[in-house]
């Protein structure tokens, strides 16, 4: 599901790189594509298949074959994109580097979702789905298994500082920062959606300050990996040891 002013705009192209037409096939990818375009720009109330239709060059039973449903449109809207932004956000983590450069890292991708319309698209079948059983039903495993992911990373980060001997006090479960992790993300999402440069502002805030903690932790870890590393030998007692 990341950084540091409001975006408004769309950008130019944003859904490039979210709808593969070898994937899907260029008239699937055509339709979500269209339908990523008018969820982002006018919200899911105003959302007509018509209108996709017609932006997409389809036919409007064209639609109906290979999505039976708006709800099914739009559900398959959000899997075609997480699919790519979940893949991006896993080679993240598998990725070298301190915590701080990754939640860097994930700052860059949240604004960049942001300028997509991307966070706009999510939060229009979030607000949908409470009037909409059957929609909530299918979004809300969705929205849980990103923040499994979440959940994952940090039970991954816990323990490996554990076992370097940094171990959090017991109400810090990984858990509980996972659950502070990914509800402040999607408050913050709503606040940049409804334009409050003041919320906005303390949202940055507060993730620079998470960062800046992060930054600490790496740099204990690299103290404590220098410690622990044997001094390099001198240049006398590597003459000493020559033959």
């Amino acid at each position: 599901m990341a950084p540091a002013v409001v975006v408004t705009g769309l950008a130019a192209e944003p859904d490039a790189d979210l709808f593969d037409v070898v994937e899907l096939g260029d008239t699937k990818a055509r339709i979500l594509s269209a339908a990523f375009r008018r969820l982002a720009s006018e919200g899911y109330a105003a959302l007509s298949v018509r209108e996709i239709a017609k932006d997409a060059g389809v036919n409007h039973a064209l639609i109906n074959y290979h999505f039976r449903s708006k709800d099914q449109l739009v559900i398959e809207v959000l899997d075609a994109a997480n699919r790519r932004l979940l893949a991006r956000q896993d080679e993240m983590y598998r990725s070298p580097g301190g915590y701080a450069q990754k939640w860097a890292q994930a700052r860059r991708f949240y604004e960049s979702d942001l300028a997509s319309g991307f966070v706009r698209v999510q939060a229009e079948l979030w607000a949908a789905s409470f009037s909409n059983l059957e929609l909530r039903e299918r979004f809300m495993p969705r929205l849980l298994a990103w923040k499994q992911r979440v959940r994952d990373a940090v039970g991954e980060a816990v323990a490996s500082l554990a076992a370097k001997g940094i171990v959090l006090p017991s109400p810090f479960s990984a858990e509980i920062i996972a659950s502070w992790i990914s509800e402040f993300w999607l408050g913050m999402e709503m606040g940049d959606l409804l334009g409050d440069p003041h919320q906005s502002e303390q949202s940055r805030a507060a993730l620079d300050a998470v960062e800046q903690l992060l930054a600490w932790v790496d740099e204990r870890l690299a103290a404590q990996a220098g410690a622990a590393a044997p001094p390099p030998p001198t240049r006398s007692r590597r003459a000493r040891s020559r033959p």
